[in-house]
C-alpha cells in the first residue's frame, strides 16, 4: 500500500445538545491538519464521510469542512456514504486518490448528529441499510434485524446469553479507559447477563446491553503518500486495505456465517501476508453483541459455531491472545454512524504509536479494522503498522 495515516482528530462521542454536523466537523478537521503537521494549503483533496438519510436536514456537508480554515477554500470535497461502513468507505477512498497519484494529501472527516430525533425516527432511518422490500417491517428498526440474527444463531448454536454478556462486560470496561467514549462505566458481566429494568429485552434476545448506542460525534485522519509520511512526526502505514460487498437481501445468504466479513479479512490478511495472529489487537465492528461474535468466527480467530470460546476463555480481553475493542467498541464508545469508521482507524493509529494512553495494548505492532455496513453488506478490512 503506498498511504499513510499522519495525523488525526477525535472528539468526545455521545449526546451534544449544543452541536449540529458543521460544527462537529470543524472542530476535528483543524485539530487533525494541526496533529499531522501540515496546513490547509497542504491538503490535495477532502473526503466527508457522512450517513444522514435523515438525523440532518442539512444534506450536502462536503464543503462544510472549509469552515475550519479559509485556506481550504477551492480544494476539492466530496461526501462518502456507505451504511455504517459510510468512515472507513471515505478513508479508503483517500487510499485510492494516494494510489493514483492525484494526491499527496487528503483529508479525511466523519461526523453524524443523531440524537437530535426522537427515538422511533432514529429507529426507522437505521433500518433504511436493511432490504426495505423485506425487512421493512421489522419490529424493532435495526435491533429487530440483529435480533433476528441471534435468534438464528441461537436455533443452530444453542443459547448464547453467556458470551453476549461477557463481550458486553469486555467492552465497557475496556471503555472506561477510553477519554471520548460515550458511555465510560464497567457494568459488570453480571448486569449484562440478567434482564433487568435497567437491561431490558429490545429485540428477540437482545438486551440493551447488547446494542450499541445512539450518539453525535466526529473523528478525522489526515492521509498521505509515504514520501511525504517520511518527512512527519509520525505514520502508521495500510498494509492492506480491502473492501467486499454481499447481497443486501438477507435472504439470499446465510445470515449467521457473515460471508463477506470473511471474505474481506482472508483477502486483507494474504495481500498483507500475515496471519491472524500476527495482529497485535482488533477493532471491530459490534453494532451488537451478537455482531462481535459472529465477527469472531469471520475473522478466523475459531471454527464457526464456537465463537463463545474466544470469549469465554479470554482471548479477546485487553491482555488476551487478540485483544478485540480495545478503545470500547461502538458498544462502549458510541456509534455516530459516519464517524465510526474513521474512529476505529484512529483508535488503532494511537496503539501503534504507544499513544493510547490508559487504552494501551502492551507492544502493539499490527492493527486489524473491520467495519461493515449494513448486516454484513458492505465490509472493509483494513491492516495498519507503523511505517518505522
Amino acid at each position: 500500500m503506498t498511504a499513510c495515516i499522519v495525523g488525526w482528530s477525535h472528539g468526545p462521542f455521545g449526546k451534544h445538545a449544543t452541536e449540529d454536523v458543521e460544527s462537529l466537523i470543524v472542530s476535528v478537521a483543524a485539530e487533525a491538519l494541526k496533529d499531522a503537521g501540515v496546513g490547509p494549503d497542504d491538503v490535495d483533496e477532502i473526503l466527508v464521510g457522512h450517513f444522514n438519510e435523515g438525523f440532518s436536514s442539512q444534506a450536502f456537508p462536503a464543503s462544510l469542512v472549509l469552515q475550519a480554515d479559509e485556506r481550504l477554500r477551492f480544494k476539492p470535497a466530496t461526501r462518502v456514504e456507505n451504511a455504517c461502513a459510510t468512515g472507513s468507505a471515505a478513508i479508503h477512498q483517500g487510499i485510492k486518490a494516494i494510489e493514483a497519484k492525484r494526491a499527496r494529501i487528503v483529508l479525511v472527516v466523519g461526523v453524524e448528529k443523531m440524537t437530535g430525533l426522537p427515538g422511533p425516527e432514529i429507529g426507522g432511518i437505521l433500518l433504511k441499510a436493511s432490504y426495505l422490500k423485506e425487512d421493512g417491517e421489522i419490529e424493532g428498526g435495526f435491533a429487530g434485524v440483529f435480533g433476528l440474527i441471534a435468534q438464528q444463531y441461537y436455533q443452530k448454536h444453542g443459547d448464547q446469553s453467556d458470551a453476549l454478556a461477557r463481550i458486553a462486560a469486555k467492552n465497557h470496561k475496556n471503555g472506561v479507559a477510553n477519554p471520548y467514549a460515550q458511555l465510560r462505566k464497567d457494568l459488570g458481566y453480571e448486569f449484562c447477563r440478567e434482564v433487568s429494568d435497567k437491561n431490558p429485552l429490545v429485540a428477540g434476545p437482545l438486551k440493551r446491553t447488547d446494542c450499541s448506542l445512539v450518539s453525535d460525534g466526529a473523528a478525522a485522519c489526515v492521509l498521505a503518500d509515504v514520501e511525504t509520511a517520511l518527512t512527519l512526526s509520525k505514520a502508521v502505514i495500510f498494509r492492506s486495505a480491502q473492501q467486499v460487498n454481499d447481497y443486501l437481501p438477507m435472504s439470499k445468504r446465510d445470515i449467521t456465517l457473515f460471508e463477506g466479513c470473511e471474505v474481506a479479512w482472508k483477502r486483507a490478511l494474504a495481500d498483507a501476508r500475515l496471519g491472524l495472529e500476527d495482529l497485535s489487537l482488533v477493532e471491530t465492528h459490534d453494532c451488537f453483541t451478537i455482531a462481535e461474535l459472529l465477527e469472531y468466527e469471520a475473522m478466523g480467530l475459531t471454527p464457526r459455531g464456537q465463537g463463545a470460546r474466544a470469549i469465554a476463555e479470554g482471548w479477546t480481553t485487553k491482555d488476551g491472545k487478540l485483544p478485540v475493542n480495545p478503545s470500547g467498541g461502538l458498544k462502549s464508545k458510541g456509534h455516530p454512524i459516519g464517524a465510526t469508521g474513521v474512529s476505529m482507524h484512529v483508535m488503532a493509529s494511537m496503539q501503534l504509536t504507544a499513544s493510547a494512553g490508559d487504552m494501551q495494548v502492551a507492544d502493539a505492532k499490527l492493527a486489524g479494522i473491520f467495519n461493515m455496513g449494513g448486516a454484513a453488506v458492505a465490509n472493509y478490512v483494513s491492516i495498519l503498522e507503523p511505517l518505522r
